[in-house]
């Protein structure tokens, strides 16, 4: 074998090292996103109502999150909370806003503002007085 065939050898491998060494995986993801950002979407597309549906899916997705030791993404536990509160589970709603407060202090003044109004009790529509014809 000439030496011009044995330069030629060692650049092809010297060139599929290279190539090897450039497709490695880069740092793994910060936060598990999964279905997350279509939720949302879906959420504003009915103009914030989000669906009492997708709280198992997202309780599901904050276990997986969990069990891979994955941090879940920014408003991923205000979303929940408000869906909790949709379904009238103010506790737990409350305990999520709290949740994403700590997790990402730069919310802290909106998430302040959605807990000072789960303290406002409900108003009730008090029922209009009939009058006695007598």
């Amino acid at each position: 074998m000439s030496a011009r065939a044995w330069i030629c050898r060692i650049l092809v491998w010297g060139g599929v090292m290279a190539l090897i060494g450039c497709a490695q995986q880069g740092p793994p993801p910060l936060y598990l996103w999964e279905t997350f950002p279509r939720m949302q979407y879906d959420a504003l597309l009915r103009h914030g109502a989000g669906s009492p549906e997708q709280i198992p899916a997202m309780e599901a997705q904050a276990e997986k999150a969990r069990a891979a030791n994955t941090a879940l993404p920014p408003g991923f536990r205000a979303h929940l909370g408000m869906l909790k509160l949709s379904v009238g589970d103010h506790d737990r709603a409350r305990e999520l806003l709290m949740a994403e407060k700590a997790s990402f202090p730069e919310s802290a003044s909106y998430m302040d503002r959605l807990l000072r109004q789960l303290q406002v009790p409900a108003r009730k529509e008090v029922p209009a007085k009939k009058e006695n014809p007598a």
